[in-house]
């Protein structure tokens, strides 16, 4: 696996030109939509995390920006009429990337079983081939170890990856008052043959405002 994992990163490095986008978010909005979804499904078992909610904010900024949603292959750039995202998992003795399927089309609750139960299966290394691999656009998140921010290396043949870092509190300015806030960074690392700086900061511009105000991800 470690062997796999250095030829496939190494290759990307070495392969693909990167280039990094990053942006700082109001997470308060979609962590207090968490909290009002999860009273809601407690008394089904059920239980949303953020990054949950990140996935389908990420899959339908992807149908807003479709130009994102492409992959480098054969020398030419093919544009996925799929929304499939690769979740980054950490296992003992490396990474793996499960792939959420049409995340787009699913509800969150849908999503974070999927997610759940890929991420079990990849901890016991009982993924089928079939389901980690052909995802369209890749989500690694370092919150929960405390990393404000980074930027995180594109799995080939997709054109981006995007990086979540832990909510900040602290101070922000709210019209004339200073109110306490929480914040989190964003990074996208973009393959510049597929996704010219433009396109990637339409798509940041456009997964701000779908995490500052959720609701935007139902239409």
């Amino acid at each position: 696996m470690r062997r796999t994992i250095a030829r496939r990163l190494t290759e990307s490095k070495q392969s693909v030109p990167h280039y990094y986008l990053t942006i700082d978010v109001d997470i308060a909005p979609l962590s207090d939509a968490r909290r009002a979804m999860n009273a809601v499904l407690e008394a089904e078992g059920e239980k949303l995390s953020l990054n949950d909610l990140i996935i389908k904010a990420a899959a339908a900024t992807l149908r807003r920006v479709p130009e994102v949603n492409a992959s480098w292959m054969d020398k030419e750039i093919h544009y996925h009429q799929v929304v499939d995202i690769s979740v980054a998992v950490a296992i003992d003795d490396g990474l793996m990337t499960p792939v959420i399927r049409d995340a787009d089309r699913k509800g969150v609750a849908q999503i974070a079983r999927e997610v759940r139960e890929l991420a079990a299966r990849a901890r016991d290394k009982k993924l089928q081939p079939e389901q980690m691999t052909n995802g369209t656009f890749s989500i690694s998140n370092l919150g929960m170890f405390g990393i404000e921010e980074f930027s995180a290396v594109i799995n080939p043949p997709e054109g981006a990856i995007l990086a979540v870092g832990t909510i900040r509190k602290e101070p922000v300015v709210a019209g004339d008052a200073i109110v306490p806030g929480r914040r989190m960074r964003f990074t996208m690392s973009c393959d510049h043959r597929v996704i010219d700086g433009a396109t990637g900061a339409k798509f940041m511009a456009a997964l701000k405002k779908a995490l500052e105000e959720p609701a935007m991800m139902l239409l």
